[in-house]
């Protein structure tokens, strides 16, 4: 039996390849929601996103560092978490995400070696690759898993990209930084 790829702590390999991103991209089904497609009745489509993956989002934002969304399918729903969330990048109905992550980044005069990409399946394979800092979840395919720098805890929409927004924030010592507001409104309430 083959040994399982363990790749989801900070280890100094890791905090290098995650120092100095400025831009992480993410997938949508199978990151940021679980993956799943639920149908209502009257052909609504709907999906399901994590409040601790929102929460993630913004503690980058805040340090800034650019949060960008590209994904396969075409959805309003996702135009609508991308508002909720001030994310201001938003590539929708693209399987080719080597190209469209490419585009984004002249948009943006950032670099490969500033990104880091989440995904779970084959279509993200070339983006995990050929930035610097590649990543998939838990439930991610084995092939994406082997190739990826690191790899979730967490499933996709289960908190997956929370704990990749902190080990952002950690690599490039911002996490303290990033939690101070909550723990100023705590010891307020505590005097």
């Amino acid at each position: 039996m083959d040994t399982p790829l363990v790749k989801n702590t900070l280890t100094p390999e890791v905090r290098e390849r995650a120092r100095g991103i400025k831009l992480l991209a993410l997938d949508v089904d199978g990151v940021l929601s679980d993956g799943k497609l639920y149908y209502g009745n009257d052909g609504e489509e709907l999906k399901c996103f994590s409040i601790l993956d929102g929460l993630g989002i913004k503690l980058l934002q805040d340090q800034g560092i650019i949060v960008a969304i590209i994904t396969g399918r075409e959805s309003n729903i996702v135009s609508r978490r991308a508002r909720e969330l001030s994310i201001q990048h938003v590539v929708q109905g693209r399987e080719d995400k080597i190209t469209a992550l490419n585009e984004l980044l002249k948009q943006t005069g950032l670099t490969l070696e500033q990104t880091a990409y989440m995904g779970d399946d084959l279509p993200d394979l070339s983006a995990i690759m050929q930035c610097r800092f590649g990543t998939t979840v838990a439930n991610g395919h084995d092939v994406v898993k082997q190739h990826a720098s690191w790899i979730s805890n967490k499933c996709g929409g289960a908190g997956a990209v929370r704990e990749l927004a902190d080990v952002l924030l950690k690599a490039n010592d911002l996490f303290d930084a990033s939690i101070k507001p909550f723990l100023a409104t705590q010891t307020s309430k505590q005097a």
